[in-house]
């Protein structure tokens, strides 16, 4: 039987084990500088990506005093745009293909069985986070007292939406089924409304009634890609042999693909550099936003650290019963490019890599989840979403009652599973406004700060999602070992039943002809038979 090594808190095969580790561990004791090179060999990108973030928040404080121009800014974040373009070039190929790999690697009966839980998972960690924020927004009250805040002393920009709750839960519907997978993978579906005539009134005008019309809109229905590449998977495996070629491709694909990752993980510390320096540079006058929605960053800030340091890491630990920090401590490198980016979906290569590598979470396990996981876990964005409405309802002097603040919850997480990207979780709030009665002019002062707001909320999604497939990792790997064991307690059951027939060979008056009758030479091969068997078990 193979051995196994634990690594962050799961048990790897040994074949997966770094002959670095294995040197350090056999080999004589080393030397301080051995050792430190040793940890800067195996732990450079995880050095040089925090470094990123941490050289681009002061650079990006230096450049501000140079008073840039609009195109100057462009070109400024150049770099950190083409991080974002190259992440967002494998996400299709990366969610389609794991998806197709991991659901044709199951079986029938235990691809709904994770399924349930995964989803049952991620409902309960969505409906916490919610009520966290809930409970975090009637307690500071970071609304109150802020109605002097103007939109226009700000300088900043209006949202519009006229939208309809009911529109929003028949768009998600319909996404989930798109009608062609090309455009599918580029663009979504989404209800506009159009005024047409019906009639003309008793002085001769016309009469118009509002009508929804389907349109398309940029950005990928990662929903309706993950529901058909479940279900293709599925089909393939349904297929038995005939579906073996088309497996193997998409599993090549995938491998492929993550080569290409490993390759672009090196030009993160770059990107995420530039991208930070130039959000920085970006925003006109940073204290003034701080300080005017001061009380609201904290409440969202710190519904993340509750939410992502103590809930999810507890129900990691309930499933598991080992330390989650242990765990999350191999996903440093995801959790600063989510920081960097605001986007689950762009994470989800780096996630993917590090959780199989570091974490040694079975691959049929991650490449199921984690593009699942990135599209309709939202745990940050529950939370934020929660104390931005009723942060709009204290501005405006609004009472909610029991009902309003209960459809806040369930309106946020359901609405939660919608998309990856940066910046959608506003339209998910003026969402939330409408479905409780409330004004969506001051949306505005959310985006203010949602460049803030989002690399918490990010971050916190992404760790859902990590431990989630941990939870998993280690649900399939108990299943494993109780059916072993099972098989092992039959195949000692099958070597007792032998024993007895031997037993029973020694009557000569027995003549059932049920009962195989063994000559002692035979009965002297069960004996050995069961003993080697046991051996072996």
């Amino acid at each position: 039987m193979e051995r196994k090594h634990e690594m962050n808190g799961h048990s790897m095969p040994e074949s997966q084990v770094s002959t670095t580790t294995q040197a350090i561990t056999k080999g004589s004791p080393q030397t301080c500088k051995e050792k430190f090179c040793g940890f800067l060999k195996n732990n450079l990108l995880v050095i040089l990506t925090v470094s990123g973030v941490l050289v681009g928040a002061g650079l990006g404080m230096v450049v501000r005093n140079l008073h840039l121009s609009r195109a100057e800014m462009v070109y400024f974040a150049f770099p950190g745009e083409m991080l974002l373009r190259m992440l967002k070039m494998v996400i299709l190929p990366l969610v389609v293909c794991s998806l197709i790999t991991g659901a044709a690697s199951l079986d029938t009966r235990s691809l709904g069985k994770l399924g349930g839980i995964a989803v049952s998972y991620f409902l309960v960690t969505t409906l916490i986070a919610s009520a966290i924020g809930i409970a975090l927004a009637l307690i500071i009250k970071p609304g109150v007292g802020a109605g002097a805040l103007n939109s226009n002393t700000l300088g900043l920009e209006t949202v519009t939406t006229n939208k309809q709750t009911t529109d929003s839960f028949l768009d998600l519907a319909r996404n989930l089924f798109p009608a062609n997978l090309v455009t599918a993978a580029f663009r979504s579906y989404a209800t506009d409304y159009k005024n047409i005539t019906v009639g003309k009134s008793i002085n001769g005008t016309p009469v118009y009634q509002t009508v929804p019309v389907g349109t398309d809109t940029d950005g990928m229905n990662i929903l309706g890609l993950v529901l058909f590449a479940m279900v293709f998977g599925v089909a393939l495996r349904k297929l038995g042999p005939e579906g073996e070629g088309l497996i193997q491709f998409f599993n090549a694909f995938n491998e492929a693909t993550m080569v290409l990752v490993s390759w672009i993980m090196w030009y993160v510390p770059i990107g995420i550099m530039f991208l930070v320096g130039s959000k920085i540079v970006e925003m006109e006058d940073v204290v003034l936003l701080v300080t005017s929605l001061g009380k609201y960053i904290l409440a969202s800030i710190l519904g993340h650290i509750i939410h992502g340091g103590i809930v999810l890491p507890l129900i990691y630990f309930g499933f598991t019963r080992k330390n989650p920090f242990s765990f999350l401590s191999g996903l440093i490198t995801p959790f600063t490019t989510a920081f960097a980016t605001c986007s689950s979906s762009a994470t989800l290569p780096s996630l993917l890599k590090c959780v199989e590598e570091k974490n040694g979470v079975d691959k049929r396990i991650s490449r199921f989840i984690l593009p699942i996981g990135a599209t309709v876990n939202m745990d940050g964005a529950a939370i934020f979403q929660c104390i931005a409405a009723i942060f709009i309802a204290q501005l405006n002097n609004a009472e909610l009652n029991a009902g309003q603040i209960f459809t806040i919850l369930v309106t946020t997480s359901i609405q939660c599973g919608s998309c990856g990207d940066p910046g959608w979780g506003i339209i998910t709030i003026a969402i939330i406004l409408e479905a409780i009665g409330l004004p969506t002019n001051d949306l505005s002062l959310m985006l203010a700060v949602d460049w803030i707001v989002d690399r918490t909320t990010t971050v916190v999604n992404v760790e859902g999602d990590a431990l989630g497939a941990g939870i998993l990792h280690h649900i399939n790997e108990r299943e494993m070992k109780k059916q072993r064991q099972l098989r092992q307690e039959e195949d000692e059951e099958l070597a007792e039943v032998r024993v007895d027939v031997v037993a029973n060979a020694r009557a000569e008056d027995e003549t059932s002809p049920l009962v195989t009758h063994l000559t002692p030479d035979q009965g002297h091969d069960a004996f050995t038979e069961k003993e080697a068997m046991e051996s072996v078990l």
